[in-house]
Parts: structure tokens; C-alpha cells; sequence
């Protein structure tokens, strides 16, 4: 069984902000499968899926932690320790402020990159060796990060985002089935 997880923020108010783009993802992948994601006990909604590929079958666990970004390890921490899932199958996906609005980045793992949700999943996994699906989002450098993440998209980068972000649709079936370097080179920017 694989666990992705998308990082965001629960509630209306955070919805359309740039550091919501996991949830952006796993709800598109959610609808474009028919799954609806549910409270979780864990501090999460979540969906179970299968994706039939042409190897076999894959069961997955999309989930979005409801703990608010800084503390996302805890349900994810949980999540793969109540389903018996190696850390190895996990796929988060997430804002990359580094990353220009747009760019979508496979990595097999590395560090935080100053991004306090991703730095939380790794102190509560103490490991960084899990996959990651980062979409740009840009910075601006007259801004504090903190709120540029939580602010909204300027249209156009918004529109850049969600080409991203069908992209991140096309990529993350083959993360499933363990084409990590097929989706590394057809989807890593050159």
C-alpha cells in the first residue's frame, strides 16, 4: 500500500492559498478516481484507492492532514504506523517556494528546504528517505515567506500552478506503480 500525502492547511480560509497546493492535488486525483475523502480518527481526511496498472493493482491512502501544516508529521507519523506502511511508500506532495510557479519537481528524498510541513513529517519519521511531488510556487522576496504562502495566487502564476498541477495527475500514477525514475525523467524540469 502507498501513503500520499498532500500538505495544506484545514479550513475555508486557507482553501485558495499558495501553501495548499498538496490538498489541490489529492483532491483532483480524488475526483478524477471517485473518491471521497472522510474524517479520519488520526487527525487526517482520507480516501482508499486502487489504481489498476498494467503490473498489478496498487492500494493507496490519499490523505490530508488536518493538523495544520507545522504539525502534519503527527498524522502521517500515525497513519503509516496503523497501516504497517514502510516509510519507503510514502509520497508527499507539497508548495516548493524554491521552485518557480509552475515547476514541478520528483525527488527520492533530501531535506526540508525550509518548509515547516515537510520538516515535521520528517521529525516524526525521523527519516527523510521518502518521495516527494513538488509544485513551484514562487517567492517574493518583499514579503515575509510565512505570509506569501498563506496569500493567493496573482492569476497568472495561478494558472501556471494548475498546469502544474495536471501534470503532478499524469505523474503520480507511475509513482504508484514504482516508476520513480521514468516519472523523475519525463516530469523533472531539464
Amino acid at each position: 500500500m502507498k501513503l500520499v500525502v498532500g500538505l495544506g492547511n484545514p479550513g475555508s480560509a486557507y482553501a485558495e492559498t499558495k501553501h495548499n497546493v498538496g490538498f489541490w492535488v489529492l483532491d483532483a486525483f480524488a475526483r478524477q478516481h471517485q473518491l471521497t475523502f472522510s474524517q479520519d480518527k488520526r487527525q487526517a481526511q482520507l480516501c482508499r484507492g486502487i489504481y489498476e496498472a498494467p503490473g498489478g493493482d496498487v492500494d493507496f491512502l490519499l490523505v490530508k492532514p488536518q493538523t495544520f501544516m507545522n504539525l502534519s508529521g503527527r498524522a502521517v507519523a500515525a497513519l503509516l504506523h496503523d497501516y504497517k506502511i514502510p516509510r519507503s511508500e510514502l509520497i508527499l506532495v507539497y508548495d516548493d517556494v524554491d521552485l518557480a510557479p509552475g515547476r514541478l519537481r520528483i525527488k527520492k528524498q533530501g531535506g526540508a528546504g525550509g518548509h515547516r510541513g515537510v520538516a515535521s513529517v520528517i521529525q516524526h519519521l525521523a527519516s527523510k528517505q521518502f518521495l516527494r511531488i513538488k509544485i513551484g510556487i514562487g517567492k517574493d522576496l518583499r514579503m515575509e515567506t510565512a505570509d506569501y504562502v498563506l496569500s493567493h495566487f496573482r492569476t497568472e502564476d495561478k494558472k501556471k500552478v494548475h498546469e502544474a498541477l495536471e501534470e503532478s495527475l499524469k505523474a503520480l500514477p507511475l509513482l504508484l506503480e514504482g516508476k520513480v525514475l521514468e516519472a523523475m525523467n519525463r516530469f523533472n524540469p531539464a
